[in-house]
């Protein structure tokens, strides 16, 4: 049964691709050793100046693998709706993710992944634009430490794929996300106090935001995506559905609904990586983007207005709140 899972056309696209990523990094982790061991910008030598020239092909590569990460993490979701299709018991992503103890972890670390591959693409951005590449060191260090998430990613990957049955029946996300399930709200929260607090965290980040504290809006920005997930997965998500009772962050990734969880979650999660952008670089270089802080603005009135919008055109069309 777990060839017939290794066989479907969405998985051999994501593993081939996922396999191809992990070669380029490999030959990108190689160069990468050899730069931190010899690296010095001060030296007029001939090995520095071939370091510089391979330091170029070394950043083209990972540049090219990263970018193609980012784009594997939709896929990977649009491969779990797919195989929804075949897992029994399974009514969409939810169910095939928690089909085997690899699958959550998995995610989570695909989503990790991309928060450090966007860190990393900037760091590289600063360093090519300065004249003696002050961030030369730093970034390939950052880059080990990418590398070797996406190793592990790539073995759970595989491990993931390796152990779903298709005997045994999973939980649907009705199971999985409902009052009863594990997932049910955090330290006996309602569902009112999700969302209060979840445009709360909202409006201190818009006050962070306006007062440029990078810190702080780290801070905001990480506890917004965690109240986020259940905001939109017990409130928000059940006027997409227009069901009350229909409580699943991966449905609204089904074509039934426009595929409006890929905005939706985009959103946020590029909102919150640029809430917390300049944090990160100024621990790293020592130094923040002010054009960050106008783009987590942006994308976080953005996915504040696309949630809120469902709610309030179903009330208006219905007269009722779910």
């Amino acid at each position: 049964m777990t060839a017939q899972i290794l066989l479907q056309n969405e998985v051999l696209i994501s593993l081939f691709s996922e396999t191809l990523i992990l070669i380029l990094n490999i030959i990108a982790i190689i160069g990468t050793i050899k730069i931190l061991k010899n690296w010095d910008f001060s030296s007029t030598s001939p090995q520095q100046y071939k370091l510089e020239k391979r330091s170029y092909l070394i950043v083209l590569i990972i540049t090219v693998s990263l970018l193609f990460n980012i784009l594997l993490l939709p896929y990977f979701a649009f491969c779990l709706e797919s195989l929804s299709a075949i897992v029994p018991g399974a009514m969409c992503g939810a169910g095939v993710i928690s089909a085997n103890p690899y699958g959550n972890p998995l995610l989570l670390l695909k989503i990790l992944i991309l928060f450090f591959i966007g860190i990393w693409l900037l760091i590289n951005h600063e360093d090519l634009k300065a004249k003696n590449y002050p961030y030369t060191r730093k970034k390939f260090w950052f880059f080990s430490i990418i590398f070797i998430m996406i190793a592990t990613s790539y073995i759970l990957e595989i491990a993931y794929f390796s152990n779903i049955s298709l005997e045994k029946p999973v939980s649907c996300c009705s199971v999985i996300f409902g009052l009863s399930g594990a997932n049910s709200l955090p330290f006996g929260l309602s569902t009112l106090m999700i969302v209060a607090i979840f445009y709360l965290l909202a409006l201190l980040s818009f006050l962070f935001i306006w007062q440029k504290q990078a810190f702080a809006l780290a801070f905001s920005s990480i506890g917004f995506l965690f109240v986020a997930y259940y905001a939109i997965t017990h409130f928000f998500g059940t006027y997409i559905y227009q069901l009350p009772t229909h409580i699943c962050p991966f449905c609204m990734l089904q074509g039934e609904y426009y595929y409006v969880g890929y905005l939706i979650w985009g959103l946020l999660f590029v909102s919150v990586f640029f809430g917390i952008a300049n944090a990160v670089l100024r621990l790293i270089i020592g130094k923040e983007l002010v054009r960050f802080y106008h783009y987590a603005f942006i994308t976080l009135v953005s996915f504040i207005i696309i949630t809120a919008g469902y709610v309030v055109v179903y009330v208006l069309k219905n007269g009722v709140w779910l």
